[in-house]
């Protein structure tokens, strides 16, 4: 195929789908968590592993996948990628223990990585400059319409048919995005510009990503911002429903209130950042985050957290992390423009692992607190901010 040459609306689009498969795959059965662990005589815990293996899949897959699509380009890659993905939805909705959906979860989330990483790596192939930023915030914010469509889906299918039900719904995305990386996405990275060799090459595209100055500073700054919003997102089921009381689908309604966040950020982002540029951008996502992690730890330490509260705290928690997201990987790429699949592999499973991380950090304290999920919120939104100033003082407070 020749490589594509722009970046049209309809790719844009297609990209931004292709890499809400960590929305879509999470957000959508939240609300099934309790049903999950009764009919599988599992804990609270184990069911919320399942969230973990998933994310911790993606993280390992984008290593591995990010520097592939170097080597081998970036369609055959996704679309090899994203039909083991699809593959692995179908066989889910038969999984008999949690054991076997641990498994499976993880198999998705690997292959699944596609989505993300070689998403991100097309968007920069084919764009420039503030371009980029602009072409990342609409990716993102088409992938943040997951976290609005899915919960209330998740919700309604889980009273209408179960959480199975809605597994079978997650089968139906996860067939309709291998569709389209075999149907609409191209060739964007010409033989002329791949990099030959094996693992040791592979291994050493991952470590200039990782070496480059103030790349690294960047990428945690996002990953960290990624952990404060997941501490929200793996908590909240228990949060909602045991903490404060809302049922099912009134949950899934304010999840994707609060979602409205990361939309609404990234929508604003694609529009101011080409023009005050994505530096200040980024400093403005982590003081939300840091807003959002002190009214979150205040009401839950003062016991007056109610669902209005719960839901305004999530709202600016998102925006927060949509800007620290949108603007800090803009800026770790532009650092790594001509190993971008490899600097998208390291940012990305940076970003997934420690995000993984915090589920069962937020877990292991039990399901009837709050406690848990506003100090891991506290302490990711505080490292987000000392490492945004460490990526700041290395490129010389350029950015």
């Amino acid at each position: 195929m020749t490589p594509a040459r722009r970046l049209t609306p309809g790719l844009l689009a297609t990209l931004g789908f292709l890499a809400a498969v960590a929305p879509f795959a999470t957000d959508m059965y939240l609300a099934s968590f309790t049903d999950i662990a009764a009919d599988l005589g599992s804990s609270a815990s184990a069911v919320q592993l399942t969230l973990t293996a998933f994310l911790l899949g993606i993280g390992a897959g984008q290593l591995a996948l990010g520097p592939l699509s170097d080597r081998f380009g970036r369609r055959p890659v996704m679309v090899a990628a994203m039909g083991v993905f699809a593959a692995a939805g179908v066989l889910m909705v038969f999984t008999p223990t949690i054991e076997v959906f641990v498994a499976l979860r993880l198999l998705q989330g690997f292959s699944g990585a596609a989505g993300i990483v070689v998403a991100r790596a097309i968007a920069v192939d084919l764009s420039t400059g503030e371009t980029a930023v602009r072409a990342l915030s609409l990716i993102a914010t088409v992938t943040a319409l997951g976290p609005l469509i899915a919960p209330p889906i998740g919700g309604a299918v889980a009273v209408l048919a179960g959480w199975r039900g809605v597994l079978i719904a997650l089968a139906a995305v996860s067939a309709t995005m291998f569709l389209l990386a075999l149907w609409v996405v191209p060739e964007s990275l010409p033989p002329a510009r791949r990099h030959a060799g094996g693992a040791r090459a592979v291994g050493g595209l991952l470590a200039t990503a990782a070496r480059t100055r103030g790349f690294i500073g960047y990428t945690l700054t996002v990953a960290t911002g990624f952990a404060a919003m997941m501490a929200y997102i793996s908590a909240s089921p228990f949060v909602g429903q045991e903490v404060l009381g809302m049922d099912p689908f009134l949950y899934a309604l304010g999840f994707a209130v609060g979602a409205l966040g990361i939309v609404s950020a990234n929508l604003l982002n694609a529009r101011i950042a080409p023009r005050v540029g994505p530096g200040r951008m980024l400093t403005f996502g982590v003081g939300l985050l840091l807003f959002a992690g002190a009214a979150i730890g205040l009401l839950v330490a003062a016991e007056w957290l109610t669902p209005a509260s719960f839901i305004a705290c999530a709202l600016v928690l998102t925006a927060g992390a949509g800007f620290t997201m949108s603007n800090g990987s803009a800026l770790a790429l532009a650092r790594t423009p001509t190993i971008r699949g490899s600097g998208a592999a390291v940012l990305g499973a940076t970003q997934f692992l420690i995000g993984g991380a915090t589920s069962p950090v937020v877990g292991a304290w039990g399901e009837d607190t709050a406690v848990p999920m506003a100090v891991v919120i506290a302490v990711a939104a505080t490292l987000a901010a000392v490492f945004r100033l460490v990526a700041w003082r290395r490129v010389g407070g350029a950015a």
